[in-house]
C-alpha cells in the first residue's frame, strides 16, 4: 500500500503567524488521514505559541532527520537552537535566520526524497537577506536551488481563479523592460503546461492582461500591447494555446470576466495579486509552477500586526497543504499515463490495408 504524502512545512518567520496557522491546522487529527506533516522548526517555539494562544496540545513526534520521519504522525525536525529569541510581531535578523534554516533543511530533504512536497510559511524577505539568501522571495530561491535549469512561474489560485505573473518581485519602474514578446510567450507556455499537468485541465483557456490602462488605447497610453503582448498571444495561438486578450485589468476583474477562463496571466505583481486577494479572502494558495518539485504556500504574509492575538485564519495554510497533495497526485497520474503509451501503427506506403505492428522492438 502506498504511503501517505509526506508534506514538509517550514515555520517561516518565527515572529509572525506561522506557528499559529500551523498549529491550528494540525490540531485537527483528520489531517493525518490525508498526509504525514513534517514541520521544520522548533519544539520550543511551537510550545511558546501554543501557550501564548492557549491552544490545545498538538502531539508531535520529534525526529532527528528526514530518514527518521514517522508516517501517520505529526513530525517535528528541530532546525534552530534553543537560545533563539522569540519577539512576536517584530522584524529581527534572528527570525530571518531561523526562517532560512527551516527552508534550507526542508529543501535538502525534498531533494533527498524524504518528503514529497513542500509547503512554506510566510517569511520577511528583508529579514532573511544574508550571504546564503540573496533572493527577493521563495520563488526565486527555489528556482535557483531545485529548478535544475527550469524556469519558475508564480501562480495564485483558489476554486474560482488561477492568476500567474509575467514578472514577480520587481520594482514597478523595472516592469516595462521585462515585458517582451519572449518573456510573455514563455510565461504563457509555462502557464498552459501547468494548467494541464498540475490541475488536470484539458485545452485550458488563458486570459492575458494588458500592461497599460485601457490596454494601451491603440498606442495612446503605451505601446507594449502592440509591440510585445499581442504578438506573443498570436504566436501562442499558433502553438494551439488558447490565449486571449490583452484585457484591461480593471474591467476584466470588475466585470467578473475571470470566471470564463482557466488561467490568467498578469503583467506584474500587484496587478494580479491585489484583485485576487480581494476576491479570494482566506482561501488563496501560492504555487510555484514549472519546477520538478511541488511547492505551495499560504497567500498571506507574516501578519506581524496580529501575531499572538489568536485571530489568524488557518484556512490558507490548510488549502496550501491540500493543494500540494492534489498537484502531486495530478503529476503522478499524468506520468503514469505517459509511462507506457500505445505504440503507433501505420499503413505502409504503397500498400492498402496493411498495418505494421510496432509493438515489438
Amino acid at each position: 500500500m502506498e504511503r501517505l504524502t509526506r508534506v514538509g512545512i517550514t515555520h517561516g518567520d518565527t515572529n509572525g503567524i506561522g506557528y499559529e496557522v500551523i498549529l491550528k491546522v494540525l490540531e485537527d487529527n483528520r489531517m493525518l488521514e490525508l498526509c504525514t506533516p513534517v514541520v521544520y522548526g522548533s519544539m520550543k517555539m511551537a510550545n511558546f505559541y501554543r501557550k501564548m494562544l492557549e491552544m490545545p496540545q498538538v502531539p508531535f513526534t520529534q525526529v532527528e532527520s528526514g530518514e527518521d520521519i514517522v508516517d501517520g504522525a505529526n513530525n517535528m525536525i528541530n532546525v534552530v537552537g534553543e537560545d533563539v529569541k522569540i519577539e512576536p510581531g517584530k522584524q529581527t535578523p534572528e527570525a530571518g535566520m531561523a526562517a532560512f534554516a527551516s527552508l534550507e533543511r526542508a529543501v535538502a530533504d525534498l531533494q533527498a526524497g524524504y518528503i514529497d512536497v513542500l509547503v512554506t510559511s510566510p517569511i520577511n524577505k528583508h529579514a532573511m537577506q544574508s550571504d546564503a539568501f540573496q533572493f527577493p522571495g521563495h520563488t526565486e530561491y527555489l528556482e535557483a536551488t531545485i529548478g535544475d535549469g527550469a524556469e519558475a512561474l508564480m501562480i495564485l489560485f483558489n476554486d474560482t481563479m488561477r492568476v500567474a505573473l509575467a514578472t514577480t518581485h520587481l520594482p514597478l519602474s523595472e516592469v516595462p523592460a521585462h515585458i517582451t514578446k519572449e518573456n510573455v510567450l514563455g510565461k504563457l507556455r509555462l502557464l498552459h503546461r501547468s494548467l494541464a499537468r498540475d490541475f488536470g485541465i484539458e485545452a485550458p483557456r488563458i486570459a492575458v492582461l494588458s500592461l497599460n490602462p485601457h490596454a494601451g488605447e491603440d498606442g495612446l497610453l503605451g505601446t507594449e500591447e502592440q509591440e510585445f503582448i499581442i504578438p506573443a498571444i498570436k504566436e501562442a495561438q499558433d502553438m494551439n494555446i488558447l490565449a486571449f486578450g490583452p484585457y484591461a485589468a480593471d474591467g476584466f476583474f470588475g466585470a467578473g470576466r475571470f470566471v470564463k477562463f482557466d488561467g490568467i496571466l498578469a503583467m506584474y505583481h500587484d496587478q494580479g495579486l491585489a484583485p485576487f486577494k480581494a476576491l479570494a479572502m482566506d482561501s488563496g494558495v501560492n504555487f510555484t509552477a514549472g519546477l520538478p518539485y511541488v511547492r505551495t504556500s499560504p497567500d498571506h504574509g507574516t501578519g506581524y500586526d496580529i501575531t499572538g492575538t489568536g485571530v489568524a485564519s488557518p484556512e490558507s495554510m490548510r488549502q496550501a497543504i491540500y493543494a500540494a497533495i492534489d498537484i502531486r497526485r495530478c503529476r503522478m497520474s499524468e506520468d503514469e499515463c505517459r509511462r507506457r503509451p500505445l505504440r503507433k501503427q501505420y499503413h505502409a506506403k504503397g500498400s492498402d490495408n496493411v498495418v505494421l505492428d510496432l509493438s515489438k522492438d
